[in-house]
C-alpha cells in the first residue's frame, strides 16, 4: 500500500516574524485592554472641548450703554464687513462731495503730523461707495513711513513715491474714475504724473463720495500707547483740492466709524490756501490684534487644545515606556524581531487613535466655540468652509504628530516622565513663551515659532500677514510667522527626526 506523499505546510509568514497586519492588531490589543490608556484617550476630546468652552463662554467683548428706561444695558461688539467678506477696521476722518459718473479728485498733501506719527497714519484723497464703513473704495495717500502708497478694499495695498513729505517735498495725489476702474496717480510737481496702480470696484454705485481723507492707527506697542494716553490722532495739510465731474460743489465733513475714543479729536479746517485734515483709526484689515480691532479668530474657539495634547503626549509615551518598565518589550521583541516594524506599528496604532479622539474634539469644539463667543458678543472672524476644514482637520493631525513625537521619545528615554516632559517642552512651551513671555523680543518670539514643533499650530492660521497692517501680529490672534503646512512641516521634521533616532537606539541597545 503506497502513502501518499504529504506537502508539508510552509507559512506565509517567515518564522520569527510577524506580518505588519498582525503587528498593528497585536499593539492595538495592548492599548484597549489598559483602561487607563482608553479613559487618557477619551480625555483627549473631553478636554478640547470643555477647557475651549470655557475659555469661549468666559470671553466677552460689548460694552455697557444706556437703555430704553435709562438702565444700563450691553451692546456687544460689532465690525464691518469689507468687499471680500472679511471684517475690517474703517474709522477715518473725511471731507468729502458726492461725485455722479466718472470723475477725478486731485489734491496737493505738504504735510503729515502727529504727535506720535505712526508708520501707517496717512492721509490723502479717496473715492467711497458711500459713507458706510466696510463699504468700497480706492485711496491715494501718503503715510508715516512707507512713502506714497494706494490701497483699495482694505487689503490690498501698491506702493507710489518713496520718501516723507514735507512743504519742500510735496506729494501730488489723483484718483481717477472710468466706470467700476479708479487708476491712482502721484507727481512731485503736479505736472508729471506717475500712473501707481489701476483696480476695479466691482457694483461701484453711479453716484460716490471723493474727497480726502485722514487717519492714524493706535501705536503698535504697549508702552506707545500708555505714553500717549489716547487714541493717536494725525493731521495732513491739503491743497490744490479739486473734483472734477458730476460734483455737488460742497465739501461736508464727516467721521466714517466714529468711535468715544477719549483725546481723539477729528475734524478739518478749510482756509485760504487749502485744508487741514485731522483723524485717528485706520482702513485695513481686522486682524484682531490692533486697537480698533473687534474681530475674534476661530482659532480662540480650539484654545483647549493644549490640555488634550498634554494627554495625547502622555498616552503616547506610557504607550512605550510601560512595556520597558515592567519587561514586556523584551517579550514583544522576542515575538517581532523587526524592531523598526515595532516602532512603527506603536507609531501607527497611537497616532490613529489620537487623531480619531482629536478630530472628534476639534469638530465639536469649533462651532459650540463660535455659538459661545456669540453668546457673549463676540464677532467671528468669517472664513471659508475650506479654511474651516484645515483649521479642524489640521489641529487633529497636530494632536496626532505629538502622539507619535511622544512614541519616538519613550523609546529614546525608555522614562514615561523623561519623555513626557521633554516632549512638552519642545511643542508646548516654546508657544507660551513667544505669547507671553515680556522678555522676547518679536523676532526671537518668531523664531521660536518657527524652529520648534509648535510652529505647527499655523495651521490654525486663518489670515495672511497684510504689509498695511500697524499692530504686530501675534499668535493669539490666529498668526504665526509660517504659513500653515510649511509650520506643520517643522511639526514633522521633528517627528521623523525624533522616529529616526528611536529606530537606530532600539537596533543598537538591549531591550
Amino acid at each position: 500500500m503506497n502513502a501518499g506523499i504529504i506537502t508539508p505546510y510552509r507559512p506565509r509568514v517567515r518564522p520569527g516574524h510577524s506580518g505588519f497586519a498582525q503587528l498593528l492588531h497585536s499593539e492595538w490589543t495592548k492599548l484597549r485592554t489598559v483602561r487607563g490608556w482608553i479613559i487618557g484617550l477619551l480625555l483627549v476630546p473631553v478636554m478640547t472641548v470643555g477647557f475651549g468652552a470655557f475659555i469661549s463662554s468666559s470671553s466677552e467683548c460689548g460694552s455697557m450703554a444706556p437703555g430704553p428706561a435709562g438702565q444700563l444695558v450691553s451692546v456687544p461688539c460689532t465690525a464691518p464687513v469689507g468687499p471680500g467678506g472679511g471684517l475690517v477696521e474703517d474709522q477715518f476722518y473725511f471731507v468729502h462731495q458726492p461725485v455722479a459718473g466718472n470723475g477725478t479728485i486731485t489734491a496737493r498733501v505738504t504735510a503729515l503730523t502727529s504727535s506720535s506719527l505712526q508708520p501707517w497714519a496717512k492721509a490723502g484723497v479717496i473715492i467711497k461707495a458711500n459713507t458706510a464703513q466696510g463699504s468700497a473704495y480706492a485711496a491715494m495717500m501718503v503715510t508715516g513711513a512707507h512713502g506714497v502708497r494706494m490701497q483699495w478694499n482694505y487689503t490690498q495695498d501698491t506702493p507710489g513715491m518713496t520718501g516723507p513729505v514735507s512743504a519742500a517735498s510735496p506729494r501730488w495725489l489723483r484718483l481717477v474714475r472710468s466706470g467700476d476702474t479708479v487708476t491712482g496717480y502721484d507727481s512731485a510737481d503736479g505736472l508729471r504724473w506717475n500712473r501707481v496702480g489701476t483696480v476695479t470696484l466691482a457694483g461701484l454705485p453711479t453716484t460716490v463720495q471723493a474727497g480726502m481723507f485722514a487717519t492714524s492707527p493706535q501705536p503698535s506697542s504697549g508702552a506707545q500707547r500708555q505714553e500717549a494716553g489716547h487714541a493717536i490722532a494725525v493731521t495732513g495739510t491739503l491743497d490744490h483740492a479739486g473734483v472734477a465731474g458730476a460734483a455737488a460743489g460742497r465739501w461736508e465733513g464727516t467721521s466714517v466709524g466714529a468711535r468715544p475714543i477719549a483725546g481723539g479729536p477729528a475734524g478739518f479746517q478749510q482756509t485760504a490756501s487749502g485744508f487741514a485734515v485731522t483723524g485717528n483709526g485706520d482702513i485695513a484689515p481686522d486682524v484682531g490684534s490692533g486697537a480698533g480691532s473687534t474681530g475674534t479668530p476661530v482659532s480662540h474657539t480650539l484654545a483647549g487644545l493644549f490640555l488634550g495634547l498634554i494627554v495625547a503626549i502622555v498616552i503616547g509615551a506610557m504607550f512605550v515606556t510601560a512595556e520597558y518598565r515592567r519587561g514586556m518589550i523584551r517579550t514583544t521583541l522576542t515575538a517581532s524581531p523587526g524592531r523598526g516594524r515595532v516602532l512603527a506599528a506603536k507609531a501607527t496604532v497611537a497616532g490613529a487613535v489620537t487623531f480619531a479622539g482629536a478630530l472628534i474634539g476639534c469638530a465639536i469644539s469649533v462651532p459650540l466655540g463660535e455659538r459661545l463667543l456669540r453668546d457673549h458678543g463676540n464677532v467671528i472672524e468669517p472664513v471659508s468652509a475650506l479654511t474651516a476644514v484645515r483649521v479642524v482637520a489640521g489641529t487633529a493631525l497636530v494632536f496626532t504628530a505629538a502622539a507619535v513625537l511622544a512614541v519616538a521619545l519613550g523609546v529614546i528615554f525608555r522614562r514615561g516622565a523623561a519623555a513626557v516632559t521633554t516632549a512638552i517642552v519642545v511643542i508646548v512651551i516654546p508657544w507660551f513663551l513667544a505669547v507671553s513671555s515680556p522678555a522676547l523680543s518679536t523676532t526671537a518670539a518668531d523664531w521660536l515659532l518657527r524652529v520648534f514643533p509648535s510652529a505647527a499650530l499655523a495651521v490654525q492660521q486663518t489670515f495672511p500677514r497684510y504689509p498695511q497692517v500697524n499692530s504686530p501680529y501675534h499668535p493669539f490672534d490666529g498668526f504665526y510667522p509660517l504659513s500653515a503646512w510649511a509650520g506643520f512641516a517643522v511639526l514633522l521634521a521633528w517627528t521623523g527626526a525624533a522616529l529616526w533616532l528611536a529606530v537606530f537606539l532600539l537596533r543598537r541597545r538591549d531591550a
